[in-house]
């Protein structure tokens, strides 16, 4: 059997924050691979706006680096579960992984949820213990969590003979030894490993060709470009090729382009042989999972399995009294349009249309998945209206089931009892409980996914942001009976259509925590903060103080409110209650009663009082 030894596939992954967008700058600085007047921002790999503030990976990135004649294919996958559809893919076009984890924090539930596809495919693992300059490092406890995890995740017997490499990837240092005094300023020993341990693909360039699609691209130029692997044999510009659907049609075309990776860029080139990853454009409906093969050849390659989408919102034409005032895109033909095109690289997310032409639903993997696409086309000019998040039931056998989610808390141990009551009434059930030194303890639990929908603000709260928390998807399991979760509080409601006064703002606070500032404009029926209590609570946040020409006492005293409390997207989200839509704009994000009269407002709960 024929080796291509001039390459090596590997992936790179690793929980939320471990480091693994780093130490692929890292290594895209130390090989020679950039020339001398290339230089590299931090976090070079995460492209888009959101990905640099909140310094986490959504789209797979690959890329390409050259040592000592070698190439080496480096795809670095998001840490999200949310992201999970990306990671699964991922797997199926490399013959290694590159395990990073903190060398204080060891394995996390992210960690657990990506290695379990990495061993299912049968990869080859390299661990890296990140961060080995930490004063709070634990490097021998990690190396030994991630055996048990492998143990516990039913690696088999190759795979358990990892190899460690131990490195500090901000300051570009690693070596072999876990002794953080013997690390080099090189990263040779991660380069010298993965050519020493991840299999070289095989060359089967003579027979025909497979090339499987794992990820789409989208460009206005050139239309749809699927990115993917070569399996076996060999494609060439020019080439005359069939393109086997999912549902078992082939459609024939040319291939017009084939690009490879080099750097952080992609280089057109004329052919591509087993082994390469490449980027093929040419074809208008490829989609991920699809193979490409020879005309007279036609043998697709076993279709990828892409996880189903557990959570659904609508999204909605805004039809508050200021639609229109401050995006560019407002109609539903728009909006309509960015969905259909976000499906063009998003495969885990899903749109259908509703009885109005107005509204869709969207249903992706979980809260940030669809947070993100919120955001991102709130930031393009669009304008939209969401409803609060709900879970996607599904049916076994007869039997109604929900998702169900694997949750990881870290805390101080004075918030236990707090943390296990407060998920106990959201139906979670504790798993593990374990003391992880210094006061801390970190928490197991499965709670169903409906039970979350909103509970991290509650979480932040009640452990003064000292808590951290994970949740990955689980399993669908039969469904429990009643609501769980949602808010405690009622909203405080607008009355009236005007500007928000201090004189106002004054008389509303001890009623609950009011979100808006002195002089904001309000409508009817827009929620301008949460009541101390459970019900709904009608306020007129725009009256203004009586003008007399009498002088009081205590004129000259300053009106001093509270500073409002400022919701983020998903706060706003979270938020929400089920009579309720965000209505997101470039530059506002309000909460809003769907029924904005007060009167109407009553009547339809009446109604479903009567129908319930």
């Amino acid at each position: 059997m024929k080796l291509r030894e001039d390459i090596r596939n590997v992936a790179i992954i690793a929980h939320v924050d471990h480091g693994k967008t780093t130490v692929v700058d890292e290594m895209l600085k130390q090989s020679q691979t950039l020339d001398g007047h290339t230089s590299l921002d931090e976090r070079a790999m995460d492209s888009n706006d959101i990905e640099k503030e909140r310094g986490i990976t959504i789209l797979a990135k690959n890329t390409a680096i050259k040592y000592k004649d070698k190439q080496i294919n480096i795809l670095d996958t998001p840490g999200h579960a949310d992201f999970g559809g990306e990671v699964e893919r991922i797997m199926k076009m490399v013959d290694g992984v590159i395990l990073v984890v903190d060398a204080y924090e060891g394995t996390m539930p992210q960690t657990r949820f990506v290695l379990k596809k990495a061993l299912e495919q049968k990869l080859t693992p390299i661990v890296l213990v990140n961060k080995i300059d930490k004063p709070s490092a634990r490097p021998a406890e990690v190396v030994d969590e991630v055996l048990e995890l492998l143990i516990e995740l039913g690696a088999d017997d190759d795979q358990l003979d990892f190899p460690v490499i131990y490195a500090s990837a901000l300051n570009g240092t690693s070596s072999l030894s876990d002794n953080p005094a013997d690390q080099e300023e090189t990263m040779n020993p991660v380069f010298e490993t993965i050519l020493d341990h991840i299999p070289a693909p095989i060359d089967n360039s003579d027979e025909p060709l497979q090339f499987q699609v794992s990820l789409l691209d989208y460009n206005d130029y050139v239309g749809r470009i699927g990115i993917g692997r070569v399996f076996r044999g060999t494609i060439k510009v020019g080439d005359s090729v069939s393109l086997m659907k999912l549902d078992g049609t082939a459609k024939n075309f040319r291939v017009t382009k084939i690009f490879g990776f080099f750097g952080l860029d992609r280089v057109e080139i004329q052919e591509a042989k087993a082994g390469d990853l490449i980027a093929v454009s040419g074809m208008e409906d490829i989609f991920v999972g699809e193979t490409v093969t020879p005309v007279d050849h036609q043998d697709a390659l076993p279709i990828l399995h892409i996880d189903e989408p557990t959570l659904q919102m609508t999204f909605l034409v805004n039809n508050s009294p200021f639609a229109g005032r401050e995006g560019k895109y407002v109609t539903s033909r728009k909006i309509e349009e960015r969905l259909v095109s976000q499906l063009q690289t998003d495969v885990s997310l899903k749109v259908e249309n509703t009885d109005s032409p107005d509204a869709w639903t969207v249903s992706g993997r979980g809260e940030l998945h669809l947070s993100i696409l919120i955001e991102n086309m709130r930031r393009e000019g669009f304008e939209l209206q969401v409803s609060r998040p709900q879970v996607i039931v599904k049916e076994f056998d007869g039997v109604k089931c929900e998702p169900f989610e694997r949750v990881q808390i870290d805390t101080p141990e004075e918030y236990m009892g707090s943390i296990i009551e407060s998920l106990s009434q959201r139906k979670g059930e504790m798993q593990d409980m374990i003391h992880t030194g210094n006061g801390q303890i970190r928490l197991i639990f499965l709670a169903p996914a409906r039970g979350l929908i909103g509970y991290t603000t509650e979480f932040m709260s009640m452990t003064r942001g000292y808590g951290i928390m994970h949740h990955t998807f689980d399993q669908y399991l039969p469904m429990i009976q009643g609501t769980i979760g949602g808010r405690r509080n009622g909203a405080l409601v607008s009355i009236d259509t005007g500007k928000a006064t201090t004189y106002s703002i004054m008389s509303i606070e001890e009623r609950g925590t009011v979100f808006v500032e002195p002089t904001t404009e309000v409508y009817e029926g827009m929620v301008i903060g949460e009541n101390s209590r459970e019900n709904d609570l009608t306020v007129n946040i725009t009256k203004a103080k009586q003008q007399t020409n009498v002088r009081s006492a205590n004129k000259d005293q300053t009106n001093v409110i509270k500073k409002p409390k400022e919701m983020s997207l998903e706060e706003s989200l979270e938020f929400l209650n089920d009579d309720e839509y965000c209505e997101v704009t470039p530059e506002n994000i309000r909460l809003r009663k769907q029924i904005l009269n007060k009167a109407e407002r009553e009547k339809a709960q009446k109604k479903n009082k009567k129908a319930d």
